[in-house]
């Protein structure tokens, strides 16, 4: 599992990267999760040309060429968020770049980038608001529908992102004043196109609502939902129904394992609350795998996952 991290700051933040651009950042930020070091002001990431073309389905040929190019224009990139001056206690607006730092390595398909320091506490720092989602939800997606997806997962929890205005709404996309300015072009260039796209590409359904004032559009909300598992028909983990009544006197390292893995399990994320980490998550599914009652909804993924009773059950 490619798991990806950001602070809702930043996924709220109005900033402009192509599709490239981006995904370097995602990649970047898995590898600084999975390196499970940290990231500092001093730390160069690597991002390989054949770990791009691997994600994202592209010849690794094409992968060189695209990081090269990218690697140098997101030096220039900025990002634009809000925040409190706690000294003052008023919404101050700061711009900072991305990147203090990226290089692109001759003959060796290797971009590094080191995040800026008012960056790196928004990936890093997770205990208190934050998104997380699979790298595979957005591997297919075009670069409106990869921000759109981020913007809506935010509000998992609820199903639905109250609205918008227009005008937010495009800074959250990533737009200039210049761009798909007529409504008829925003809708069949941006909106529309990232709707199809996250509804056929993740794990999500969503649809959208128009706010007017008279006949003008001035904002929008979404509702989403996420879509139903399809019911594994494999005679190897199909029970009996009175296998549903059934306990599973888990070892501690069992609850421990499998508390840690079905935590990471997509078809699980509705369990997750807002501004829950997926270690918190861990924590609450271990002890509902203790519980006789509450351990009855995982009994399926546990037999995806290779949990074996062997006579463990009561």
């Amino acid at each position: 599992m490619q798991l990806v991290v950001k602070d809702n700051a930043l996924i709220n933040a109005s900033y402009t990267l192509s599709l490239v651009e981006q995904r370097i950042v995602l990649l970047a930020i898995i590898e600084a999760r999975e390196a499970q070091k940290g990231i500092d002001t001093e730390t160069f990431l690597e991002i390989h040309a054949q770990h791009y073309a691997d994600r994202f389905d592209i010849s690794v040929k094409n992968a060189y060429a695209m990081l090269s190019e990218a690697s140098q224009a997101l030096f220039n990139r900025q990002v634009t968020f809000m925040m409190i001056d706690e000294k003052r206690n008023k919404p101050e607006k700061r711009v900072v770049r991305w990147v203090s730092g990226v290089s692109y390595v001759e003959g060796s398909g290797v971009v590094k980038l080191r995040f800026s320091p008012e960056i790196i506490p928004l990936i890093t720092e997770l205990e208190k608001n934050f998104t997380s989602y699979e790298l595979s939800q957005v591997a297919n997606l075009g670069l409106y529908a990869t921000r759109l997806y981020e913007l809506l997962i935010a509000w998992r929890s609820t199903g639905k992102v109250p609205e918008m205005s227009l005008n937010d709404f495009r800074d959250r996309m990533g737009l200039a004043s210049n761009e798909y300015q007529l409504m008829h072009n925003f809708k069949n260039r941006v909106l529309e196109p990232a709707i199809k796209q996250i509804n056929e590409n993740t794990d999500i359904t969503v649809s959208y609502e128009q706010h007017k004032q008279g006949r003008t559009i001035v904002g929008f909300s979404f509702r989403f939902k996420p879509k139903q598992t399809p019911k594994v028909k494999n005679k190897n983990i199909d029970r009996d129904q009175n296998t549903l009544d059934l306990f599973y006197n888990m070892t501690d390292s069992q609850i421990h394992t499998f508390g840690n893995q079905l935590a990471q399990l997509h078809e699980l994320g509705h369990l997750a609350s807002i501004g829950e980490s997926y270690d918190d998550l861990a924590v609450r599914i271990k002890g509902m795998l203790k519980d006789a009652e509450k351990q009855k909804q995982f009994h399926p993924y546990l037999k995806q996952l290779g949990f074996s009773p062997k006579g463990g059950k009561s």
